[in-house]
């Protein structure tokens, strides 16, 4: 019988990792695994993987010591008769990880943000067998909490190539958004670490040079309001659109002449860096996290400071003014993306992962 994974995730928010969960249980599914995601019966994740008709089950886990979370998990491993539990955060780290060394089950760690891991706060990273980091960069936050990095494997997010390529139009997306001439965008689920104070301000300061450039921010989060506000007193309602949460990233991406990522910390692999190179859009990012291990500085893109608005500016408005320069550096980028950071690649060092420590099984 084909190997029976589950992915656990805690948080109620919705992002990267959250679409990350979403497609590896796809493709884990799709090729011959068994597959199940537990996560909070109220979260956009569990919502999400309920709508696209993915195995799913609700389990509340109201903290890292939950017992009644923890016995309901082993509960549900045992009953699934789960070879491997995938956790994600720091709640469901803890409860899975305990629930799963119960009974025999193989644990797997992600981490996908690059903030340091304090050592005291390093245990839950002893409970897995295996930790998947999203990037070197990643590695070596929780290599220096003290954990052997022999442990530790990197796999980058990888892209969709079915649906990020060179032949997605954006004319739909800048049809219905009125965009006709320049357009920066920052794609990202909204918080402050990525950096959307930021991007507002470059935003004025370009707009002062290129006064027909606009500026699309996409995605929803926690700080949506704020952003929302800030926006309106900067005076750039008319300068910068706001989106909320789009399904149509591919189409954004090619509406885009360039996309930016800000980060201010926490940034891993960015799955919207390949994103946009896999279907020939410039990239500008800042050297927070492991940005620079897709976006080298000339070549496939350019990086910036973190925080540095004046520099974003500065990117920004050169990408809009030399763009044979930036098709290049995009097209250089797209071929690194293809060649290392597919959708494809990712899994199967992820099940090369799982393949390991089940012995060989799959």
């Amino acid at each position: 019988m084909a190997a029976f994974v589950v992915h656990t995730e805690a948080s109620s928010g919705f992002g990267g990792q959250e679409i990350r969960i979403l497609a590896e249980t796809r493709w884990l599914l799709d090729h011959g695994w068994r597959a199940l995601i537990v996560a909070q019966p109220a979260s956009r994740l569990f919502a999400a993987a309920t709508e696209a008709a993915l195995p799913t089950a609700a389990l509340t886990m109201r903290g890292a010591l939950d017992a009644r979370a923890i016995l309901a998990m082993r509960r549900l491993l045992v009953a699934r008769g789960a070879d491997l539990v995938h956790t994600h955060s720091s709640i469901d780290s803890w409860v899975a990880g305990m629930a799963a060394r119960t009974c025999g089950v193989r644990i797997v760690r992600g981490r996908h943000v690059s903030i340091p891991v304090p050592r005291r706060r390093a245990l839950v990273y002893r409970l897995p067998h295996r930790i998947i980091a999203s990037g070197e960069r990643v590695k070596s936050v929780v290599t220096q909490a003290g954990i052997d990095p022999a442990r530790i494997v990197s796999v980058p997010a990888g892209v969709d190539l079915e649906r990020f390529h060179p032949g997605v139009s954006g004319d739909a997306v800048r049809a219905e958004l009125g965009l006709a001439g320049p357009v920066a965008g920052l794609v990202a689920n909204i918080r402050g670490s990525k950096g959307h104070d930021v991007f507002i301000e470059a935003a004025r300061e370009v707009a002062a040079a290129e006064p027909a450039a606009r500026f699309l921010i996409v995605g929803d989060g926690v700080g949506y309001d704020d952003v929302r506000a800030r926006v309106h007193a900067s005076g750039l309602d008319g300068t910068i659109v706001m989106t909320g949460f789009r399904r149509d990233v591919p189409a954004i991406m090619a509406a885009l002449d360039v996309l930016v990522l800000p980060s201010l910390r926490s940034e891993a692999t960015s799955q919207v860096v390949p994103q946009a190179l896999a279907v020939g859009t410039p990239v500008i990012a800042t050297r927070a996290g492991g940005a620079s291990e897709i976006v080298r500085d000339g070549e496939t893109g350019r990086l910036v400071a973190a925080g540095d608005a004046h520099a974003l500016a500065q990117a920004i408005v050169t990408t809009f003014r030399d763009r044979a320069g930036a098709r290049a550096m995009a097209q250089r980028g797209q071929a690194l993306v293809r060649a290392r950071f597919s959708f494809d690649a990712q899994m199967d060092a992820t099940t090369g992962v799982y393949r390991d420590l089940l012995g060989g099984r799959a």
